[in-house]
C-alpha cells in the first residue's frame, strides 16, 4: 500500500510541474494542444476545447505540447506525408512545393501552400494510417506557422511559459512546509510523541508522553535534547522524564547511528506556528535545501557524489519509507522530492526545462531563432546526460536493495 501512495505522489508532483507550463501557457497565450501526466501509450485520455488530456501507461514523467516549438523544416513535411505520396504519388508535387516554401520566410506562402495540398489529399483514397499521418501534419504545419506558435513568440511569453513548471514545484515545497511548520512541525517541545519500536528508546522503557528534562545528568531545553543524545557518539547514556509528576532515570542505552547523527528512536511532540513565521521558515528551508542540492549537483560535475544519485525506483522507496513513518515524514520527503525535481528541470541541459530556458535567452539576445540543427545536436548531449544520472542512479538503487 505504501509504494502505491508513493508512485500517485511522484505522479502528481509530476502534475503540478505540468501545471505550471499549462496555466502559465494558457496565460500567455500559447494555446497547448496536450497535457499528459505519464508518457505514450495512453491509457486514458479525452479531448476538450482542443485540447488532449490523457494518462500515460509509462509513469515516468510527463508533458505539455505547445504548438509551434521549432520553426517548421522541410523534414517535417517529409516525414508527416512521405506515406501518402508513397500510395499516391500525384501527391510528390503539392509536398514538394510545401517542402520547398519552409525553407524560405514567407509563412504566408506555405500557408497557401499547406490549402492547396490539403485539397489534394481530399481527392486521394489512402490508408487509415496515410490519412491519420497527413493529417497530424497538416496540423502540426499550420500550428507551427500559425500566430500563437512558441517559436514565434516574444521572449518573455516563453520564458513564462518555460519557468513555470520548476515554479510550481518549487511553490508546493514551500506550501508543504508551511503547512507542517504550522501543525507539528513548527517548535518542538520536551514531551514524547513517539517511539520507535526495537530502538534504543523502547529498550530503555521510554514512552510517549514522557517529557524530557536531562541527557546524561544535564538538564535540557526542547532545542537541546537532540544535540545532546548526537553528542554522546554511541556511548551509553541515561536519560531523565518526568512521567505522571514523578521524575525517573531510564537506561542507560547506546544511540544508534542514523544519517551521520545519534539517536534513541523517538520523536518530540512539536508546537505550530502562526502563519507568517511558519511562512518564513518555509521559506528559509528552501533556501536551505537548494544550497546543498546545487552543491551536490556540482560535486557531480567533479566526479564526486554518484552514490547520492537516486532513480525513480529509489525515490519511491525513500517515499515508501517515509509513509510508513507518518503523515508528517511523509509530506516532508514530498516537498524536498518536489523541490529536487524542480532543480534537476533547470540545469542547461535540452530536453529539460533549463535548456530551453537557455535557448530563449540566446535566442532574445540574438533578435532570432536558432536552426533546428542546433536544438538537434545540444539535445543529444543533453539526452545522453540525462540517460547516464539515470542508470546511475538505477545501479545505486538497485545495490541498495540489493
Amino acid at each position: 500500500m505504501s509504494i502505491a501512495i508513493a508512485i500517485l505522489g511522484l505522479a502528481f508532483l509530476i502534475f503540478v510541474h505540468e501545471c505550471g507550463h499549462f496555466f502559465a501557457s494558457l496565460a500567455v497565450g500559447l494555446r497547448p494542444r496536450r497535457f499528459y501526466v505519464g508518457f505514450p501509450p495512453a491509457i486514458a485520455k479525452t479531448t476538450r476545447n482542443g485540447i488532449e488530456y490523457a494518462i500515460g501507461a509509462i509513469p515516468l514523467g510527463g508533458f505539455v505540447t505547445i504548438p509551434g516549438m521549432h520553426r517548421p523544416v522541410p523534414h517535417d513535411a517529409e516525414r508527416r506525408f512521405s506515406r501518402a505520396v508513397h500510395e499516391a504519388p500525384g501527391l510528390a508535387g503539392p509536398v514538394d512545393r510545401v517542402k520547398r516554401s519552409l525553407e524560405g520566410d514567407d509563412l504566408a506562402a506555405s500557408l497557401a501552400e499547406l490549402d492547396d495540398l490539403e485539397e489534394a489529399l481530399a481527392g486521394r483514397t489512402l490508408s487509415p494510417p496515410a490519412t491519420a499521418s497527413a493529417q497530424k501534419g497538416l496540423t502540426e504545419l499550420r500550428d507551427a506557422l500559425g500566430p500563437t506558435a512558441y517559436w514565434k513568440a516574444p521572449t518573455w511569453k516563453r520564458f513564462v511559459a518555460i519557468v513555470a513548471g520548476p515554479a510550481a514545484n518549487v511553490l508546493l515545497a514551500i506550501v508543504l512546509f508551511t503547512f507542517l511548520f504550522m501543525t507539528s512541525s513548527g517548535k518542538a517541545t520536551t514531551e514524547v510523541a513517539a517511539v520507535a519500536p526495537d530502538s534504543p528508546a523502547a529498550a530503555m522503557g521510554l514512552q510517549p508522553g514522557d517529557r524530557v528534562v536531562a541527557v546524561d545528568g544535564t538538564r535540557v531545553r526542547a532545542s537541546e535534547i537532540s544535540e545532546a543524545i548526537s553528542s554522546s557518539e554511541g556511548r551509553p547514556i541515561v536519560v531523565t522524564v518526568v512521567r505522571d509528576g514523578r521524575e525517573l532515570e531510564l537506561g542507560p542505552a547506546a544511540a544508534r547511528p542514523t544519517d551521520d547523527t545519534y539517536r534513541l528512536g523517538f520523536a518530540l511532540t512539536g508546537e505550530g506556528l502562526g502563519f507568517f513565521e511558519a511562512t518564513r521558515r518555509a521559506v528559509e528551508v528552501t533556501g536551505i535545501v537548494t544550497r546543498e542540492i546545487v552543491y551536490a549537483l556540482g560535486r557531480l560535475v567533479t566526479g564526486e557524489g554518484r552514490e547520492n544519485v537516486s532513480s525513480p525506483i529509489g525515490i519511491t522507496q525513500v517515499s515508501s519509507d517515509a509513509i510508513e513513518r507518518g503523515a508528517e515524514s511523509y509530506l516532508w520527503v514530498l516537498g524536498l522530492i518536489s523541490l529536487s525535481l524542480a532543480l534537476l528541470n533547470l540545469l542547461p541541459l535540452l530536453p529539460l526545462d533549463g535548456g530551453h530556458l537557455v535557448f530563449v535567452l540566446v535566442e532574445g539576445a540574438r533578435g532570432r531563432y536558432l536552426k533546428r540543427e542546433i536544438y538537434e545536436r545540444v539535445s543529444v548531449v543533453g539526452l545522453a546526460v540525462v540517460l547516464l544520472l539515470f542508470f546511475v542512479g538505477l545501479s545505486n538503487d538497485i545495490g541498495r536493495l540489493s
